[in-house]
C-alpha cells in the first residue's frame, strides 16, 4: 500500500473538502481525486459519495477511515522505532490549540523538546480550543491543548499544565452596568443582560449550568467559536461575557474590560495537554510527553 494513499484519503475524510484537502497534501484537487478513485478501485469499493455540493464519507470509507489511521500510525512507530535504536528521531507531529495558549504555553514546551529532537517538525493549527480533544479523538492532530472535561474519555491521555478561572466580563465604560451586576437585588437582573457566550465546548456548559442553578435563561446576544471574540465583543460595548482569565490576560483589549466580582463563581479550567492513550506508544509523541516532565519541573 502507498502511504501517501492514504495520508491523502484523511485528509479528504477529515476535511470533506477537496481543495482543502488538496492543499493540505499540497497537490491539486484533480491529482487528489484521481488518487481517491484510484484507490476505490483497489479496493473494490466507494469510499466517499460526492455531488457539486458536499463530499461525504461511506460506510465503507468509514471502516477504511479507521484501517488507515492504525496502519499509518504503526508504520510511524515501526519506522521512529528504527530511528530511536539510531538515536536519530525525525518526523512531524501535529498540534491544536487557541490562539492564546500558542503565546502562553507553547514557548516553554517546545523549546526543551525543539533542543533534543531539532530533527521533528511540529505542524501548528489554532481554533476554538473547545474543539482540542475532539480533534485528538477524531485522529486529526496528535497533540492538542485545551481545557479538562468534567469526564475524561478512557482514550484520552491528559497532562495538566495550569489553572485559570472562568469569569464574567463586562465594558469597562459602562459602571452603571458593573455595579449593576456585582450587587444585583435579584437574580432576575440577569434575565435582561445581553450575554456573549461560546457556542460550544466546556465554557458553554459551565455558563449554561451556572444560569440554570439560578432558574434563569439567559439573553443571549451572541454566540462565538474563540474566547478571544467574546472578549473583542464585550470591550465594544455589545454585552456580557464569560472567558478563561488566562484568554483576557493575554489580551490587548484587557484594559478595555472589567472582571465581574460574580457569586457563585464559575469553576476553574484546568489546561492541559491532550493524545490518544494508544498514540503514546508513537517515538515521537513518546518523546513529546517524555519532555512535558521537564517542563512540570
Amino acid at each position: 500500500m502507498d502511504f501517501k494513499s492514504l495520508q491523502h484519503f484523511l485528509h479528504l475524510a477529515d476535511t470533506l473538502h477537496f481543495s482543502r484537502a488538496s492543499a493540505a497534501c499540497h497537490i491539486s484537487p484533480s491529482t487528489l481525486s484521481r488518487n481517491i478513485r484510484q484507490l476505490e478501485e483497489a479496493l473494490g469499493a466507494t469510499l466517499f459519495i460526492r455531488d457539486n455540493r458536499s463530499v461525504t464519507l461511506t460506510p465503507e470509507g468509514l471502516r477504511f477511515q479507521a484501517y488507515a489511521r492504525e496502519a499509518l500510525l504503526q508504520w510511524e512507530t515501526l519506522r521512529n522505532d528504527l530511528q530511536e535504536e539510531q538515536q536519530d528521531l525525525h518526523g512531524e507531529l501535529s498540534m491544536y490549540c487557541s490562539v492564546t495558549a500558542s503565546y502562553s504555553f507553547l514557548y516553554d514546551i517546545l523549546s526543551r523538546f525543539r533542543q533534543a529532537y531539532p530533527r521533528i517538525e511540529i505542524k501548528l493549527h489554532t481554533g476554538d480550543p473547545a474543539e482540542a480533544m475532539n480533534r485528538v479523538q477524531r485522529g486529526t492532530e496528535d497533540i492538542a491543548i485545551g481545557a479538562r472535561p468534567d469526564k475524561m474519555p478512557p482514550e484520552i491521555a491528559f497532562r495538566s499544565i495550569t489553572e485559570s478561572p472562568l469569569v464574567f466580563i463586562a465594558p469597562a465604560s459602562n459602571e452603571a452596568l458593573i455595579k449593576k451586576l456585582e450587587h444585583p437585588k435579584s437574580s432576575d437582573t440577569w434575565k435582561t443582560i445581553p450575554m456573549i457566550l461560546s457556542e460550544s465546548g466546556l465554557a458553554r456548559k459551565r455558563s449554561d449550568q451556572w444560569f440554570q442553578r439560578l432558574g434563569i435563561k439567559p439573553l443571549i446576544y451572541a454566540q462565538v467559536a474563540g474566547n478571544e471574540a467574546i472578549v473583542s465583543m464585550v470591550s465594544l460595548g455589545f454585552g456580557v461575557g464569560i472567558v478563561p482569565q488566562i484568554v483576557l490576560d493575554n489580551s490587548p483589549l484587557a484594559s478595555l474590560v472589567s472582571v465581574l466580582d460574580v457569586k457563585p463563581s464559575l469553576k476553574a479550567f484546568e489546561v492541559g495537554i491532550f493524545a490518544l492513550e494508544k498514540k503514546l506508544r508513537h517515538p515521537l509523541i513518546h518523546a513529546f510527553w517524555s519532555q512535558l516532565d521537564h517542563h512540570e519541573n
